[in-house]
């Protein structure tokens, strides 16, 4: 986007939002919280709603968000349903879901039912597995029923249809001892962009020029909820669970001029039309000297995909192309026990879980012949069926070594069996050790550490052991019946600290060690798959830092800036050479400046996100998505507009590309190339338009 398109684009969206007057707002302090190391809050820090009010929050999320240098951690990756890997607590329990998860459930949670946000020291609690930071979100319903509304519509330059389905509508409601919430959404969203394709040998000769123009649309509809129930005694009863389509609509179109050959057309058509839903419930009470927790949670998903390519040629010659269908059902069920009593000083933790995943998978592949016409081909071990058994014991304990000092530690032990059915199927057992020993030093209110030490294993993904078809790319990966899930040793430091009224700051590095890591290897009888790697390593860190500068004369003004950085080394299965994990992040940050301008209503802001991950590393190419800079966009915002917060955006204005680059060989080992392509695609302005309000 031109930078002078910038000021009227601004200009027309503050006059529409100026039809009333500017509400006159009493100045906001800047955002800090009450410290209150209480026994019986265990906590750092305390947030009440009014703290935040300068940003007018809708939700327990939008508070969360706000919370100074606070990185929030979803978790939801652990296998099963495990130990705590997130850092948020709704009233001081987790939250029993993974897709539906600690985020989501915050999102359903109105403003008007948080009493309070409490920062607490992780280790301090009887939950097994947190650390550092976490954040607990204490709410009360008094009663009412409440609700939420949010509408997102939005317009795009490349020529894209108008995105007129992005809207989420909350409920919730309840009495003394029942609280619930409803949410009924459709998360709809469309990209698209074009540019040129450069096609060239391996040694940079011309062999083809592209111009391609591509577009990705989906709606997620969905309903989600949740119930909480008090009993008598000191029992509590949580259900949640949800339902969602998902429906994807993917094209690309590419007019090619081949050097020597016969200029032709490519059209290339993925959808998938998926249906999936989530059930939580966990339950519990008190039992002889403890508490016991029982937690169920189940998980299906049906996913039916189909890619079409195919090639119109300009002699008039039959169509090429190719047509991949499959359909797969996921299902994963998870029962768990936990068992927590106070013995020896401290909070222990017994825990049992039982769990069951599978994966059935049905698919064809079809190919046109000389004549056009499309022939079923063979794919072995495209249709399969993957099932692991697992179960897993671990005992945990916490205690105050010290007022300052909190250790935790866990030991466990998991079984599991993995099958395969088909003409490759085996079944195979494994039994691992897991376990972590975490110290957290509270040296004052202004700095906090958290030093950890993981024994993990990972969880794998059922696809990997399936044939597949990538038909845009011409890629085939081949069964592997032999994966193992992987291992690995974790150190991790978490620091804290707090500049008081400036902002905050929170640091973390991480050294991870890995066994049977899963990368792309040669298989026995040709082809490569997925497949287990002996070792590799992993390190890196990320900050989360907030600087507010009313305490520098600059009022209302706010920065916040994120960074993440993972880098990894294993050895290549090919080449034997030293490189990165293929297709992980590597790098991403973030950068959000806001101005609230006191004695106002209205702020304005500048965003900035950049993400890139490593090359994709297979036998016979290496390939990487590339952006060209970072995204960038910004915003002005009215506060209160007939009791409604609205926000326009201009997004892209430094007109960033998604670039793609590829080379193949035809024998990597020996470095001979095949060809390269370098791709270059635009995706023009983005206009946008945030409607949110209460109930």
């Amino acid at each position: 986007m031109n930078p002078k398109q910038i000021v009227p684009a601004l200009g027309i969206a503050l006059a529409s939002l100026c039809a009333p007057p500017l509400a006159a707002a009493a100045e906001e302090p800047a955002l800090q919280a009450t410290t209150q190391p209480t026994p019986e809050l265990a906590a750092r820090q305390v947030y009440v709603p009014a703290d935040f009010a300068r940003f007018v929050p809708r939700t327990a999320l939008d508070m969360a968000r706000q919370i100074p240098g606070f990185p929030i951690n979803e978790g939801g990756n652990d296998r099963g349903f495990g130990q705590a890997d997130t850092n948020i607590l709704v009233n001081g329990r987790r939250v029993s879901g993974k897709s539906n998860g600690p985020v989501a459930a915050l999102a359903r949670i109105p403003v008007g039912d948080v009493q309070r946000l409490e920062i607490l020291d992780g280790a301090s609690l009887d939950i097994g597995g947190l650390s550092g930071q976490v954040l607990n979100v204490v709410t009360a319903t008094g009663g009412r029923i409440s609700g939420r509304f949010f509408y997102s519509p939005q317009h795009r330059t490349d020529n894209l249809p108008f995105r007129w389905g992005n809207a989420e509508l909350s409920l919730s409601g309840g009495s003394e001892s029942t609280e619930w919430t409803l949410t009924l959404r459709n998360d709809q969203q469309q990209f698209g962009s074009k540019g040129p394709e450069f096609v060239t040998d391996g040694a940079g000769n011309a062999l083809d020029t592209r111009d391609e123009r591509n577009s990705t649309r989906f709606d997620v509809p969905g309903v989600a909820g949740s119930l909480t129930r008090e009993f008598g005694g000191g029992s509590v009863l949580n259900v949640s669970g949800e339902i969602n389509g998902f429906i994807r609509r993917d094209k690309e179109y590419s007019e090619r001029n081949p050097v020597n050959g016969i200029a032709n057309t490519r059209n290339l058509r993925e959808s998938e039309d998926e249906l999936n839903y989530e059930v939580g419930v966990d339950y519990e009470f008190p039992l002889g000297a403890g508490r016991l927790k029982l937690i169920g949670l189940h998980l299906f998903e049906n996913s039916p995909t189909k890619s079409r390519v195919e090639f119109e040629f300009a002699d008039g010659r039959p169509t090429a192309g190719s047509l991949f269908e499959r359909e797969a059902d996921e299902f994963e069920s998870v029962l768990r026990a936990e068992y927590g009593f106070e013995r020896l000083g401290g909070d222990w933790q017994v825990s049992l879980e039982g769990a069951r995943n599978i994966l059935d998978i049905e698919a064809e592949l079809a190919v046109r012949d000389a004549l056009g016409q499309l022939m079923a081909v063979d794919l072995p071990g495209a249709s399969s069926r993957v099932e692991e058994d697992r179960a897993e014991f671990t005992v945990s304990y916490g205690r105050a070594l010290s007022s300052q000092l909190q250790l935790q530690t866990s030991v466990g032990v998991e079984y599991s069996e993995i099958s395969q059915a088909g003409e490759f199927g085996q079944t195979r057992d494994f039994v691992r050790p897991k376990g972590f020993a975490s110290l957290n030093w509270r040296a004052n209110d202004a700095l906090n550490l958290a030093l950890r030490l993981e024994r993990s294993v990972g969880q794998l993904n059922f696809f990997d052991f399936i044939s597949s078809v990538n038909i845009d790319q011409e890629r085939e990966n081949v069964t592997n019946s032999n994966l193992v899930p992987p291992q690995s040793w974790l150190a991790e430091l978490q620091v804290q600290l707090s500049f008081g009224e400036l902002g905050s700051m929170t640091l973390t590095g991480f050294y991870e060690e890995l066994s049977d890591i899963v990368d792309l290897i040669p298989i026995a009888g040709g082809g490569q798959a997925p497949g287990n790697i002996d070792s590799a390593r992993r390190y890196g860190g990320s900050a989360n830092v907030t600087l507010q500068f009313d305490g520098l004369g600059w009022r209302g003004a706010r920065l916040d800036v994120e960074t993440n950085y993972t880098d990894s080394e294993v050895r290549d299965p090919l080449l034997g050479n030293r490189r990165r994990i293929s297709d992980q992040d590597y790098l991403e940050y973030g950068v959000t400046l806001r101005q609230d301008f006191p004695g106002t209503d209205w702020a304005v802001g500048f965003e900035m996100f950049y993400d890139e991950e490593s090359p994709l590393v297979r036998l016979d190419e290496v390939s990487q998505f590339k952006p060209s800079a970072a995204f960038t966009r910004v915003f002005i915002e009215k506060k209160d507009l007939y009791g409604v917060t609205v926000r326009a955006m201009v997004g892209n204005l430094n007109d960033r590309t998604n670039d793609f680059f590829r080379t193949s060989f035809v024998d990597r080992a020996a470095g001979q190339i095949d060809f390269r392509e370098e791709r270059f695609r635009g995706f023009g302005t983005l206009y946008e338009l945030e409607i949110e309000g209460s109930f």
